[in-house]
Protein backbone atom coordinates (compact mmCIF):
# COMPACT_ATOMS: atom_id res chain seq x y z
CA UNK A 1 0.00 0.00 0.00
CA UNK A 2 1.33 3.49 -1.27
CA UNK A 3 2.15 5.74 1.72
CA UNK A 4 0.09 8.82 2.49
CA UNK A 5 1.00 12.11 2.19
CA UNK A 6 -1.08 15.02 3.08
CA UNK A 7 -0.51 18.25 2.06
CA UNK A 8 -0.85 21.30 3.87
CA UNK A 9 -3.64 23.34 3.88
CA UNK A 10 -2.68 26.79 1.58
CA UNK A 11 -4.95 28.73 3.76
CA UNK A 12 -4.39 27.74 7.10
CA UNK A 13 -4.77 30.17 10.02
CA UNK A 14 -1.75 32.16 11.14
CA UNK A 15 0.31 31.45 8.07
CA UNK A 16 1.03 34.78 5.75
CA UNK A 17 0.53 34.39 1.91
CA UNK A 18 3.74 33.95 -0.25
CA UNK A 19 4.72 37.47 -1.36
CA UNK A 20 6.02 36.96 -4.85
CA UNK A 21 9.94 37.97 -5.80
CA UNK A 22 10.68 41.43 -6.86
CA UNK A 23 12.04 40.24 -9.58
CA UNK A 24 9.67 38.54 -10.61
CA UNK A 25 6.88 41.76 -9.55
CA UNK A 26 8.99 43.80 -12.15
CA UNK A 27 8.52 41.98 -14.71
CA UNK A 28 5.41 41.50 -14.63
CA UNK A 29 5.16 45.28 -14.11
CA UNK A 30 7.14 45.99 -17.32
CA UNK A 31 4.89 43.20 -19.27
CA UNK A 32 2.00 45.26 -18.30
CA UNK A 33 3.18 48.62 -18.67
CA UNK A 34 3.33 47.28 -22.64
CA UNK A 35 -0.04 45.51 -22.33
CA UNK A 36 -1.43 49.17 -21.05
CA UNK A 37 0.37 51.55 -23.87
CA UNK A 38 -1.16 48.74 -26.53
CA UNK A 39 -4.58 48.64 -25.35
CA UNK A 40 -4.63 52.33 -25.16
CA UNK A 41 -3.29 52.65 -28.62
CA UNK A 42 -5.53 50.18 -29.80
CA UNK A 43 -8.51 52.54 -28.05
CA UNK A 44 -7.19 55.73 -29.62
CA UNK A 45 -7.49 53.85 -33.00
CA UNK A 46 -10.93 52.23 -32.39
CA UNK A 47 -12.01 55.63 -31.31
CA UNK A 48 -10.71 57.67 -34.23
CA UNK A 49 -12.25 54.44 -36.81
CA UNK A 50 -15.52 55.36 -34.59
CA UNK A 51 -15.00 59.05 -35.35
CA UNK A 52 -14.62 58.34 -39.49
CA UNK A 53 -17.82 56.16 -39.72
CA UNK A 54 -19.48 58.57 -37.92
CA UNK A 55 -21.00 56.09 -35.27
CA UNK A 56 -19.98 55.79 -31.68
CA UNK A 57 -20.68 52.14 -29.81
CA UNK A 58 -20.26 53.09 -26.65
CA UNK A 59 -20.33 49.24 -24.99
CA UNK A 60 -17.55 48.56 -26.80
CA UNK A 61 -15.66 52.04 -25.51
CA UNK A 62 -16.62 50.59 -22.24
CA UNK A 63 -14.65 47.11 -22.37
CA UNK A 64 -11.33 48.50 -23.88
CA UNK A 65 -11.43 51.65 -20.78
CA UNK A 66 -12.38 49.05 -18.62
CA UNK A 67 -9.33 46.73 -19.50
CA UNK A 68 -6.84 49.82 -19.44
CA UNK A 69 -8.57 50.59 -15.59
CA UNK A 70 -7.81 46.57 -14.94
CA UNK A 71 -3.85 46.88 -15.59
CA UNK A 72 -3.98 49.97 -13.72
CA UNK A 73 -5.42 48.70 -10.94
CA UNK A 74 -2.65 45.54 -11.13
CA UNK A 75 0.44 48.15 -11.55
CA UNK A 76 -0.93 50.14 -8.39
CA UNK A 77 -0.83 46.35 -6.80
CA UNK A 78 2.33 45.86 -7.95
CA UNK A 79 3.66 49.30 -7.02
CA UNK A 80 2.24 48.44 -3.18
CA UNK A 81 4.10 45.10 -3.28
CA UNK A 82 7.37 46.90 -4.29
CA UNK A 83 6.81 49.83 -1.86
CA UNK A 84 5.39 48.52 1.02
CA UNK A 85 6.77 51.60 3.09
CA UNK A 86 4.43 53.89 2.45
CA UNK A 87 6.38 55.28 0.14
CA UNK A 88 4.05 55.51 -2.92
CA UNK A 89 2.13 58.31 -3.60
CA UNK A 90 -1.27 58.38 -2.95
CA UNK A 91 -4.38 60.34 -4.36
CA UNK A 92 -7.06 62.11 -1.48
CA UNK A 93 -9.17 59.30 -2.50
CA UNK A 94 -6.49 56.54 -0.79
CA UNK A 95 -5.69 54.87 -3.98
CA UNK A 96 -2.23 54.83 -5.11
CA UNK A 97 -0.91 57.00 -7.83
CA UNK A 98 1.80 55.33 -10.57
CA UNK A 99 4.75 57.15 -11.17
CA UNK A 100 3.86 60.29 -14.03
CA UNK A 101 0.38 59.64 -13.70
CA UNK A 102 -1.25 63.50 -14.23
CA UNK A 103 -4.90 61.81 -13.24
CA UNK A 104 -5.85 58.99 -10.09
CA UNK A 105 -6.59 55.91 -11.43
CA UNK A 106 -9.08 55.25 -9.39
CA UNK A 107 -11.55 58.63 -9.06
CA UNK A 108 -10.13 60.47 -12.12
CA UNK A 109 -9.17 63.46 -10.18
CA UNK A 110 -6.87 66.14 -11.43
CA UNK A 111 -3.39 65.90 -9.86
CA UNK A 112 -1.82 68.90 -10.94
CA UNK A 113 2.31 69.47 -10.34
CA UNK A 114 4.25 68.01 -7.42
CA UNK A 115 3.26 68.92 -4.33
CA UNK A 116 4.56 68.88 -0.82
CA UNK A 117 3.46 65.50 -0.34
CA UNK A 118 5.89 63.97 -3.17
CA UNK A 119 8.94 65.95 -1.54
CA UNK A 120 8.55 64.21 1.49
CA UNK A 121 8.15 61.05 -0.04
CA UNK A 122 11.63 61.96 -2.48
CA UNK A 123 13.58 63.10 1.29
CA UNK A 124 12.39 60.16 3.10
CA UNK A 125 14.04 57.86 -0.03
CA UNK A 126 17.12 59.70 -0.07
CA UNK A 127 17.43 59.36 3.64
CA UNK A 128 17.02 56.20 3.26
Amino acid sequence: MAPSFRRPALEAEGIAPHRPQAGVLRRERRALLKARKDALYDLGGLLVEMYRRGGFRDDLLAERAATVVGIDARLAEIAELLHPHGRVRRCDCGAPILRGSRFCPSCGRSLGGEDASDKTIVNRATES
